[in-house]
């Protein structure tokens, strides 16, 4: 009993040093000008800013204090800032994770009564760009302005966004943004590639077709929105080019990794320009390619494979989410040689409960490469790793995935809930899709000592 008795007390010391420990680390009053504002404008404002994507703006003192209680709540939940990757489990570049500190300042400005601090002693606001998530871009492409309806349902979208330049040249990024990122909810597109003498005009024909609406077969669309050449015959198309997902950022790598030629003449072909749901109201949606040029020609093109639904290997041991049932997924894929894997995109919809990653070696050693125990359907980032991670020939890359469908599931779309399957690759948020997609390089000895890392 005397034993338990000290035990039980030694436990309530260090209990009480580690309580002391950390209202030490915190200041005795709670500031916006002195301790709030360099959390925010850190990791927040990159969205809660005039201009940007969220719905309020947490740039001035008045703007902070109106959601201060608000604040307090979603970080101490780690809701906000939106990072659903586990960073106990792998760390990427640009990940915005708020430590315990800054969580707790926020708690001790709402129990101080939220007092702005000396004026003088306000941060500068970062200098953001306009127009755009990474940068200054050398060139803008609007795409063609689209009228959504009120209370319209998902529509997917076949899109042609024409361009000629005075030369060719080379690209290290190609950047969408979206101009209502409430409701655009997916692009995936490719590059049409002219030479020159075959297309006299690249923007002729229709920019804007709407595949359910139009009965026209794929090959009619492709004549309707005028892309062959000249001559009947069709142009070079370079896959996977310019793509977004909520929460997507343009991947910059370093000089020479990644990047594109571009033609004097030529298209984007956002093959699946996907709109969701909309209220009440019909919106009108303006948005737009932005392209970075460089000097450097992309020496080392990157590659991608993709596991699970459309991939290269198969959803095990199937994509039929019973009603009422809670179902674990996977797929798995060896890799043939050695490869540097840069950026993965994990992607599932509104049933996903958990997704998980990892690559087992030949000699059954395990490389973590991502963990979201609690998936989020609205933030689906393009995770790149700090710097490359070789995996070995022989590997075997196994993607696990969780589903609720469930009436615990809150973003269950259907009440009561009922059966869901992928419908051979439908993009519609309402079915289900498991992917997995890694982009990465060939290695080569020392690609694991090369940062990406763009902080």
């Amino acid at each position: 009993m005397h034993k338990q008795v000290n035990t039980i007390y030694t436990a309530l010391i260090l209990l009480l040093l580690v309580s002391c420990n950390d209202a030490a680390d915190l200041p005795a009053t709670v500031t916006f000008t002195e301790h709030i504002a360099p959390v925010l404008y850190n990791n927040c404002t990159i969205c809660h800013r005039p201009e940007g994507s969220a719905h309020f703006s947490l740039v001035s003192y008045q703007e902070a204090k109106k959601y201060a209680a608000a604040n307090e709540y979603v970080t101490r939940q780690r809701i906000m800032p939106p990072w659903p990757a586990d960073p106990h489990y792998t760390e990427f570049t640009g990940q915005r994770v708020l430590d315990d500190n800054d969580i707790k300042l926020f708690e001790k400005w709402v129990k101080d009564g939220t007092p702005m601090g000396p004026e003088e002693m306000l941060p500068s606001l970062p200098n953001y760009p306009s127009g755009s998530d990474i940068g200054n871009p050398d060139m803008r492409i609007p795409v063609q302005p689209y009228l959504l309806s009120a209370n319209s349902l998902d529509k997917f979208l076949l899109v042609k966004v024409p361009f000629e330049l005075p030369n060719d040249t080379f690209a290290s990024v190609i950047e969408f943004i979206p101009g209502r990122r409430n409701v655009v909810h997916h692009v995936n597109g490719d590059m049409v590639k002219y030479e020159f003498d075959k297309k006299k005009t690249v923007f002729e024909g229709e920019q804007i077709l709407d595949m359910a609406a139009d009965t026209a077969t794929l090959l009619q669309a492709y004549q309707r929105l005028g892309l062959p050449n000249d001559d009947g015959t069709y142009p070079t198309l370079q896959k996977s080019v310019v793509n977004y997902l909520p929460g997507v950022y343009g991947q910059i790598y370093p000089q020479g990794i990644g990047g594109y030629k571009l033609p004097r003449k030529g298209a984007f072909l956002l093959n699946d320009l996907h709109y969701g749901f909309t209220n009440n109201e019909s919106i009108m949606d303006s948005s737009f390619i932005n392209i970075f040029f460089t000097p450097v020609p992309p020496n080392r093109p990157v590659k991608e494979f993709q596991l699970g639904t459309l991939g290269v290997a198969p959803v095990e041991p199937d994509m039929l989410i019973q009603p009422n049932k809670v179902k674990k997924v996977y797929s798995r894929y060896t890799i043939p040689a050695d490869i540097s894997v840069l950026t993965l995109n994990p992607h599932m919809h509104l049933l996903g409960k958990s997704f998980k990653a990892y690559a087992l070696q030949p000699n059954r050693d395990t490389i973590r490469l991502i963990s979201i125990p609690n998936w989020d359907f609205n933030w689906q980032y393009f995770y790149t790793f700090k710097k490359m991670v070789h995996v070995p020939a022989g590997s075997t890359i196994v993607a696990e995935g969780v589903y609720d469908n469930t009436t615990q599931n809150l973003n269950n779309p259907f009440s009561p809930p009922k059966l869901v399957t992928d419908q051979n690759g439908s993009m519609k948020a309402t079915d289900e899709m498991f992917q997995f997609i890694v982009t990465y390089l060939p290695y080569l000895p020392g690609d694991e000592l090369i940062s990406l890392d763009r902080n």
